[in-house]
């Protein structure tokens, strides 16, 4: 091989791993996102639920108050395991970006035939797929 495909090997490779960092990232935002949304709808869920129990107190029994307020502390802890599986995907997902940033740096030509196969899988899987759609 000589020098010219090494050092556009090396370009490309060098070129994909800021935008499989930032695509990682991105998802990681992403999800951040979901999560948070998701725990300030359920908080406002359980928030309305207290306040209608508590509105219905004297009518309501004492059993039914202490239900609700477990299910609000379930709710809670739930969304915090969310929270905590978010950060260990982040950190995961991390570690696997600067693992392939590495490798990336020192295999610049095997990433990119690496990058390469993967793509024409994916094109031929998905020409596969839409040839069956078809008949």
């Amino acid at each position: 091989m000589n020098s010219t495909s090494s050092q556009n090997a090396r370009d490309t490779a060098a070129s994909a791993a800021p935008q499989a960092r930032k695509t990682t990232n991105d998802f990681l935002q992403a999800a951040g996102s979901a999560i948070d949304s998701g725990r300030e709808y359920a908080d406002d869920a359980f928030d309305k639920a207290e306040s209608k129990v508590r509105g219905l107190r004297d009518s309501v029994d004492p059993m039914v108050d202490m239900l609700a307020s477990r299910a609000q502390k379930l709710g809670r802890q739930t969304l915090d395991m969310a929270g905590e599986a978010k950060d260990r995907a982040q950190q995961s997902m991390n570690r696997a970006a600067h693992v392939t940033t590495r490798y990336v740096a020192e295999q610049p030509l095997r990433s990119v035939l690496i990058a390469a196969a993967v793509g024409a899988a994916v094109a031929l899987l998905v020409s596969t797929a839409r040839n069956r759609n078809r008949y």
